[in-house]
């Protein structure tokens, strides 16, 4: 039997010191890798939270009792569990795609070339965010689905839409400092609007919290809260943000703009409309489980469409020779 080279005995040194250094030493990916790769982990995002909130319509909140195992003597749901059982297991199980889907986003960004200390940062707050919400979920189910640490779960999942809808953002920007597009004032308005509709989206766990669909068939208590009187308010708050929007829009073709702020203004305010659309028909018919889902959904798109309006306010241009240009979402547009 041959003796172990001394170069693969230190290879294999290296790579259980730092895995990741070992991999950005023997492979660079493309940007359009590195940018799919952050996408991957965002619409993961979106998934996971679309997919919990079909738990919760269901009646399959509890449908693994405890945490971290399914049951006291199982770690999967049993046959006797039945279809609750399954469907919150499998919920369980979409949190280790995510967790692939954030690592291999991690990967991508700590291996490109040149490197970019941000992306892997912003890919490392999601890995955190997303190990927070996994204990956090578990204390969701000790506690019986108390609907404020359900709120709480939703809102540190809107927290990892953020982060992940920022660094697949800076995929399509270079490293550069930041440099405006338009006027301090309307950056203003729209960090004003991103602070509505963070509200908005909070009061939104309210209604959720005081409303009929409580997660699971059994006696789990509610927010001791007028239900239709909360609805009222984050009906308004929804008004704001369109209002808000709506103004946006005008001063930006009053100012002959750049494409991009317009675009996302537009795309932002269309996302607002359908989701109020869905909002006012599941308010008048008694909350249906289909529109309460695609009412999810539509916050997850809201959140993203905000958050990527605020980052469209700046540019950010490509300084480093290695780096190249994404190729613009709308080439039309951006041919003007």
């Amino acid at each position: 039997m041959s003796s172990v080279p001394e170069k693969t005995r230190a290879s294999a040194v290296e790579a259980a010191r730092n895995p990741l250094a070992f991999i950005a030493a023997r492979w660079t990916p493309s940007p359009g890798i590195v940018r799919r790769a952050a996408l991957t982990a965002l619409v993961m995002a979106v998934v996971i939270v679309v997919t919990g909130g079909a738990v919760r319509l269901t009646g399959s909140g509890l449908g693994c009792p405890t945490w971290p195992k399914c049951t006291e003597d199982s770690l999967t749901s049993t046959r006797e569990m039945g279809l609750h059982g399954a469907i919150e297991f499998g919920n369980r199980m979409l949190a280790y795609v995510l967790c692939a889907a954030v690592g291999w986003a991690i990967i991508a960004a700590r291996a490109a070339k040149p490197r970019r200390r941000t992306l892997t940062r912003l890919g490392w707050a999601q890995f955190w965010v997303v190990m927070g919400n996994a204990v956090l979920g578990g204390i969701v189910v000790l506690v019986g689905l108390n609907p404020y640490t359900v709120a709480a779960h939703f809102l540190l999942s809107t927290v990892l839409i953020a982060v992940a809808t920022v660094m697949w953002q800076r995929t399509k920007e270079g490293d550069e400092p930041a440099r405006p597009l338009v006027g301090k004032p309307l950056r203003q308005l729209v960090q004003v609007m991103v602070a509505v509709t963070a509200l908005l989206i909070a009061v939104g766990t309210v209604v959720t919290g005081a409303g009929p669909h409580a997660g699971d068939s059994s006696d789990v208590p509610r927010m001791p809260l007028d239900w239709e009187l909360v609805s009222r308010v984050h009906a308004v708050l929804a008004w704001v943000v369109v209002a808000l929007a709506f103004a946006l829009w005008f001063v930006l073709k009053a100012v002959d703009a750049p494409a991009g702020p317009l675009a996302r203004t537009r795309e932002f305010f269309v996302i607002l409309l359908l989701q109020g659309a869905i909002g006012y028909v599941q308010y008048l018919t008694d909350l249906p489980e289909i529109l309460v889902g695609l009412h999810m959904l539509g916050s997850c798109l809201v959140w993203i469409g905000v958050v990527r309006l605020l980052l469209a306010l700046r540019e950010r241009p490509y300084a480093t020779p290695g780096q190249v240009p994404a190729q613009p979402e709308n080439p039309v547009a951006a041919a003007r």
